[in-house]
């Protein structure tokens, strides 16, 4: 077999993209097969265009705030095709960069849909690449599997492509997506519902910030339809009605099914040559993403490991400058730090106090408060920070925050957790005053210590 590649790369989106043009830098023969368009998920279709209406939902509380600070005759109309029509360029801007880089860094762009023909083929709408390694890098997509009728509501993908608002919203999930869109919405003007079986939103965050959100949700006028499981969406000429599993039946002009994402592996022919998924669909590797197959890697959501663009990038680059630089890397999953852009934001790093307390006991650090900006013109609203730490060598495990500017503050305090910093570090750091990242430096005091908690028994294996 003649190999054309050093390296051929399924999927263009910011796994593939950084983990080809990584390749190519060192030297390898790169080859990157896209049937879409170049940038992904995170792009084209999530967490660029997702911030971007999280930035205009984020205007009406500053007009309303703007008269609190001595502002007169603030008034303003939000007009969402004209959103829409920007939103649209800025993604054909950044969709043309992400051609440009990887011309220009020799990596060679295949369109059309590729398909593994062996551990070392891939087949390209009838046209055959060979390489001695491939990774595939094909991130995920909603589902509609939870329950009948999903399939007839607009998931992630459409929302982003809105040109008018919806009157009301059925938010369908309790997940990251369903929260973040239930707040941008709102803030939009829509008559939100966010349904959910769970009692809070966020399953797997903070208990403390799950219930804090909850909170602050319903403050932003969002009903909260939770603790109820949930059995069928159906359509009818009056919009949406989802029905739960205690009769009652929630109705709305439009709906959004958030209910999760699975990886995107159908019609790869992965299992065809060998490479084993697991029972979600994902592709199952080892902690260098090499799969079943010693031929072929897999990184980023396709992988269902950590599920966020930065993890993806991180997990090709280490497989680049593992193969091709022989300086071996692994990506350490266990501190990573993450966003949920609601209103307000929410970022979290390390353990969770729940997680934390599993391994040992905890002494829990935290701040409520009102900011300065909200108290000035009477509002409201709070924000919390957490920190949790080791009871025994008092190390930094976690850092929780809901409030504004709460991922950017985290996004720092990551360089901290990932580094080992002890509580004694933050106590000596001088802070930055009038901030809200100043409380993390003052909470010298633990509001409780939390004994080691036993792990729950594992559910019996049905044999």
């Amino acid at each position: 077999m003649e190999m054309t590649h050093d390296l051929i790369v399924i999927g263009g989106g910011s796994g593939g993209v950084a983990g080809s043009r990584r390749a190519a830098a060192l030297g390898a023969k790169v080859a990157i097969v896209e049937a879409d368009r170049f940038g992904g998920t995170c792009v084209i279709r999530g967490c660029v265009p997702k911030k971007l209406m999280m930035y205009a939902a984020g205007f009406a509380h500053q007009f309303r705030d703007a008269e609190g600070f001595g502002w007169s005759d603030v008034q303003a109309r939000f007009e969402m095709p004209r959103w829409a029509d920007a939103k649209k360029r800025e993604i054909d801007r950044l969709e043309k960069i992400y051609d440009e880089m990887l011309a220009n860094g020799g990596v060679e762009i295949v369109r059309g849909r590729g398909r593994l023909a062996s551990g070392c083929e891939v087949d390209v709408d009838g046209r055959r690449l060979a390489a001695p390694r491939i990774l595939v890098a094909t991130g995920g997509a909603p589902s509609a599997d939870a329950f009948p009728g999903l399939a007839a509501a607009m998931t992630s993908n459409e929302v982003l492509d809105l040109r008018e608002v919806p009157e009301s919203l059925l938010v369908i999930g309790g997940g990251y997506i369903a929260v973040e869109f239930a707040s941008i919405l709102a803030g939009l003007g829509a008559k939100v519902t966010l349904a959910y079986r769970d009692s809070h939103p966020l399953r797997g965050f903070d208990a403390e910030l799950r219930g804090r959100l909850a909170l602050a949700l319903g403050e932003r006028g969002i009903t909260l339809a939770c603790g109820v499981a949930l059995t069928r969406l159906e359509r009818d000429d009056a919009g949406f009605a989802l029905h739960r599993a205690d009769g009652s039946v929630l109705r709305a002009k439009a709906a959004l099914n958030a209910t999760g994402r699975k990886p995107n592996t159908a019609g790869l022919g992965l299992t065809d040559v060998g490479v084993q998924l697991n029972a979600k669909g994902a592709i199952v590797v080892d902690t260098e993403s090499r799969t079943a197959v010693s031929t072929i890697w897999a990184v980023g959501d396709v992988t269902d490991r950590v599920n966020l663009t930065p993890v993806a990038i991180a997990e090709a680059r280490a497989f680049a400058d593992t193969e091709f630089d022989k300086d071996p890397k692994r990506v350490d999953h266990r501190v990573v730090a993450s966003a949920v852009f609601t209103d307000p934001p929410i970022g979290t790093v390390g353990l969770t106090e729940q997680q934390a307390a599993l391994r040992g006991p905890v002494d829990i650090y935290a701040a409520d408060f009102r900011p300065m900006k909200t108290a000035f013109v009477g509002g409201t609203q709070r924000t919390f920070m957490k920190l949790v730490v080791d009871g025994l060598d008092q190390r930094v495990l976690g850092a929780q925050m809901i409030g504004p500017d709460a991922p950017e503050i985290i996004q720092s305090l990551a360089v901290a957790v990932t580094c080992g910093a002890r509580k004694s570090d933050f106590d000596q750091t001088i802070a930055v005053h009038p901030t809200l990242a100043e409380e993390f430096m003052l909470m010298r005091t633990p509001v409780r210590r939390v004994a080691q908690a036993v792990q729950p028994p594992a559910a019996p294996v049905a044999g």
